[in-house]
């Protein structure tokens, strides 16, 4: 089986400090029949620890953005993440997006950053991974409004009503479920899940957080993604195996992988 977590901050696990942390982590990850990881940065800084910590590994993507909570010095890191993103290392641009749930004073400085990743998202034909909190119809409008020349990406731990998953699919999105979806008070996410064709699902841990049941209260990691399949597969009615080569698929024509990609395994 090969199962894919679609969105994880691999270099923020406090484990990762512990003697031989990462190596650990992804052994752990193998066990549980994780055999690739798209490791996503949330600022330039981040990014640049992503590379320092995690050893080179053929099975591990990076992705660059800024998300828009990080938005100090942005003109300056507009211009870095211009210059990173051309790297062959990074797979994806993001995560970025918009997100209202604390303060909406920044939202301007968010959409102008979020129109640059767009922009350098369709520039390199990479993916684009999207964060949303309590703004879906301004990602909404502007994902429309950009959509003069076509690209792709994915909507991480997504939480949206049916409605508008479908309409962020038509636009060309996948949409990518995380451990929020076995949380007790997650019926209405679950009933979504059960609308979302499988041919456009990707899941994710977004390790450190969200651990999906029964790890709730730990530190959530790649491992845990089983975990999260098992239960997609059980809502979808079918076996986990069959999801795992349905979002392996989703994943792998998202990136543009070769499906008789050799190296299935973590080092």
């Amino acid at each position: 089986m090969f199962l894919i977590d679609s969105h994880c901050h691999l270099h923020n696990l406090t484990c990762r400090k512990e003697k031989n942390g990462i190596n650990n982590i992804i052994k752990r990850a193998n066990k549980k029949y994780v055999k690739m990881i798209l490791v996503v940065s949330t600022s330039i800084k981040d990014y640049y620890v992503s590379q320092t910590c995690i050893t080179k590994n053929p099975n591990i993507l990076y992705s660059c953005g800024i998300h828009p909570n990080n938005i100090k010095n942005y003109k300056h890191n507009i211009k870095k993440l211009k210059d990173i993103t051309m790297n062959k290392n990074v797979a994806a641009i993001g995560e970025t997006g918009l997100d209202y749930l604390y303060s909406l004073k920044t939202a301007s400085i968010q959409k102008l950053l979020f129109r640059e990743h767009i922009k350098v998202a369709k520039k390199l034909k990479k993916p684009i991974i999207i964060h949303c909190r309590k703004a879906i119809h301004d990602v909404l409008h502007i994902l429309k409004e950009e959509n003069n020349q076509p690209y792709k990406g994915i909507i991480h731990s997504c939480t949206e009503d049916s409605n508008t998953v479908k309409k962020l699919i038509d636009l060309g999105f996948y949409i990518s479920f995380s451990g929020i979806v076995t949380f007790k008070n997650a019926s209405l996410l679950r009933n979504v899940v059960k609308t979302v064709p499988v041919e456009k699902i990707l899941i994710e841990t977004d390790s450190p957080y969200l651990s999906p049941e029964p790890y709730r209260g730990k530190e959530n990691e790649p491992s845990y993604l089983y975990e999260i399949a098992k239960f997609i597969a059980k809502l979808k009615k079918i076996n986990v195996e069959t999801l795992a080569k349905k979002t392996k698929k989703n994943f792998f024509k998202l990136f543009n992988l070769s499906t008789n990609k050799k190296n299935t395994n973590f080092n």
